[in-house]
């Protein structure tokens, strides 16, 4: 009993102690599996980190390289947009340049097409008085009788005394430099206004009366610059009981300057007139420049010489004269001078009576600086001296020379005692001519010259 209670004991013992050696056995199992576990753990995690880092950077890289990219491409852009603009520009200056060219060249070429000089010693129309008006002119001058004559630069309407021309430069004395600004009239009914105006002057000028013959310089017929007032239509429309003979010296092809104002197409010229039948009528053509371009833009200059008959074999010559003004060096002015001279001497040694008038544009009778002025003497006049005058003439002073100029500056606008005044509008006559001269003043009211009124006789037998 007491074995087997013992041996009970002692297998309970054991069996326990079995159970707890199975446990022992098994612990250390579910220990290593756990411990496996347990190590592996932080390679799984570390694994998973590198791999979300991984992704991470090659993200920024990505997006990095994603943005350069992109600031490369608008880079590239804004140097292919400026480099676009540059060679835009420099394709529109060349086109810029090619048109200029092209213009330049086409505008010569239009001016050369209406360019032309009007051939020397060329028979002018006479215009007769309306068809009832007929026969009652007398045929021909007497000696020994009073005649009068003017002369009238009518500046083609445009010089109210406030107009200022772009050609006309000059210096005050204190050596400011002056320019007028204008290269056609101001306006139709300036241009009418002041046309008309000069008409009454002339209508008045001998003693109330209109003169018995009469040149007229700067006188258009159908000018841009003048609004096409013909101005030659309304002269003889008014004075119409005169024969009348017109010589063109302008006539040109549209003038595109000054670029602000420009002067457009002109058609003008010299006009003379008279109550006595003219014989004949001869326009002779000045030496002009025939430089390019200026030839474009100069004056067809001329005289006009008109013949009266008289009761012997002998001829009145009257001529109607207007000579260059812009002519730097006073080349052609010298060669005008010495044509007009050659003619006055020729005329008179056939016995004939010479007077030459017009518009000089050379100071006459020692008138340079005659008048008082805040200017100094402008470039386009020269002095026109005695001894520039060939022997058995006289060039006609003025009654009232020093107080009444013919001549005006026009850069500056008209004021007395300020703007340069000068007096190149007078006659010269041949020593068998008796005459005096008057210089009638208009305030340069309505042109840029004032009229002059010549009273003559023709001496028998001298």
């Amino acid at each position: 009993m007491k074995d087997q209670t013992y041996n009970r004991d002692d297998s309970d013992t054991r069996v326990g102690a079995s159970e707890e050696d199975n446990s022992l056995e098994q612990q250390p199992e579910a220990s290593t599996e756990q411990a496996m576990q347990e190590i592996n753990m932080p390679h799984a995690e570390s694994s998973a980190h590198i791999t979300s880092t991984s992704l991470l950077h090659k993200s920024v890289f990505k997006n990095l390289a994603e943005q350069t990219k992109e600031k490369t491409h608008h880079k590239n852009y804004k140097h292919h947009k400026a480099f676009s603009i540059v060679k835009a520009v420099v394709y529109l200056g060349i086109l810029v340049v090619v048109l200029a060219v092209l213009a330049f060249v086409g505008y010569a070429a239009y001016l050369e097409s209406h360019y032309s000089r009007i051939a020397d010693n060329k028979m002018l129309k006479i215009e007769s008085p309306r068809t009832d008006l007929q026969g009652n002119q007398p045929q021909q001058v007497s000696y020994d009788t009073t005649y009068t004559l003017t002369t009238y630069n009518v500046g083609f309407g445009a010089y109210t005394p406030d107009y200022t021309f772009f050609m006309d430069k000059g210096v005050m004395k204190d050596g400011t430099p002056k320019q007028g600004t204008h290269g056609k009239a101001v306006s139709l009914e300036s241009v009418e206004a002041a046309t008309q105006g000069s008409i009454a002057t002339i209508a008045q000028a001998a003693n109330g009366s209109a003169p018995d013959f009469m040149f007229f310089q700067e006188i258009d017929t159908d000018s841009d610059r003048s609004y096409h007032v013909n101005q030659v239509k309304a002269v003889k429309d008014t004075f119409s009981t005169y024969e009348s003979s017109f010589a063109s010296n302008f006539h040109s092809g549209f003038l595109a300057y000054p670029l602000h104002d420009m002067h457009g197409k002109v058609n003008s010229g010299i006009l003379t007139l008279s109550r006595v039948n003219m014989i004949n009528s001869i326009r002779r053509s000045y030496p002009v420049t025939t430089d390019f371009p200026d030839k474009y833009f100069d004056l067809d200059r001329c005289f006009q010489i008109t013949r009266y008959t008289l009761p012997d074999k002998h001829s009145l010559v009257l001529i109607n004269s207007h000579m260059s003004a812009y002519d730097k060096g006073g080349k052609f002015r010298a060669a005008q001078l010495k044509l007009l001279t050659n003619t006055l001497v020729s005329e008179y040694a056939k016995g004939n009576y010479v007077i030459a008038g017009g518009d000089w544009n050379h100071a006459l009778c020692d008138s340079l600086e005659l008048y008082p002025s805040e200017q100094g003497i402008p470039d386009w006049v020269k002095p026109l001296n005695a001894s520039d005058l060939p022997q058995g003439f006289t060039c006609v002073a003025a009654d009232n020379l020093s107080e009444v100029p013919t001549c005006r500056g026009d850069d500056i606008a008209y004021e007395k005692g300020v703007t340069y005044t000068t007096t190149v509008d007078g006659f010269i006559v041949s020593n068998n001519v008796e005459a005096q001269a008057h210089n009638i003043d208009t305030g340069f009211a309505t042109s840029d010259h004032n009229p002059v009124l010549l009273t003559f006789k023709l001496k028998a037998g001298a």
